[in-house]
């Protein structure tokens, strides 16, 4: 089980340079970068991807720094759909050993991701191996993230555009499952929502 992180948009709604945003003592990124170190040191995660612009390079000593594997996108700008597709590929590459069963896609823009969330869609699938997301109680009507995605749904990917993430797919598809989990997960697109989210507790 690995993660990917996708960490090579813009932030243009944010004003730029959203993921060094600061957040509780840290910055966005940090947060989420902590957390999988975390995971990977509990042997929740054998490792992980991130996927960011070229020459980010704060960006990528942040993710290198957590044990991640970071690898550039010179199409970031295209959207999401082409950072998952090549993040996918990095991660299905046949020297990686262990070999990818799944893939924890994660969001950077995310510092509320937590290291239980993660536990529990990993117990699920190593109960029945799938592709699985969270359903916060907070934010019930919402598709969650972490997206799991078992390695039989990776070519899903494949039929993304632009900045078309999983969602769409994963809405009507017919293999998700879902776990419940406590609290919410939203994510960072605008200097506001910051604001909101230090106010969670």
């Amino acid at each position: 089980m690995y993660a990917l992180v996708l960490a090579a948009g813009r932030g243009r709604r944010f004003g730029g340079d959203k993921l060094a945003a600061p957040f509780r003592g840290a910055t966005i990124i940090g947060h989420v970068a902590g957390t999988l170190a975390h995971a990977m040191s509990a042997r929740l995660l054998a490792g992980g991807v991130a996927v960011v612009p070229v020459r980010a390079t704060a960006l990528t000593w942040r993710l290198d720094t957590a044990g991640l594997e970071v690898v550039e996108n010179p199409d970031a700008g295209t959207g999401l759909a082409s950072s998952l597709r090549i993040g996918l590929a990095a991660l299905a590459q046949p020297e990686r050993s262990p070999v990818a069963a799944a893939a924890l896609v994660v969001l950077a823009d995310q510092p509320l991701l937590r290291l239980a969330v993660i536990e529990a869609l990993i117990s699920a699938w190593e109960a029945a191996p799938g592709t699985y997301r969270p359903r916060y109680a907070d934010q019930p009507a919402e598709p969650g993230h972490p997206v799991l995605l078992g390695r039989a749904d990776w070519a899903l990917a494949d039929a993304l555009h632009g900045d078309q993430g999983l969602g769409a797919l994963l809405t009507g598809h017919p293999g998700i499952r879902l776990v419940e989990v406590a609290g919410t997960n939203p994510d960072v697109d605008t200097p506001e929502d910051l604001r909101l989210l230090e106010d969670l507790t």
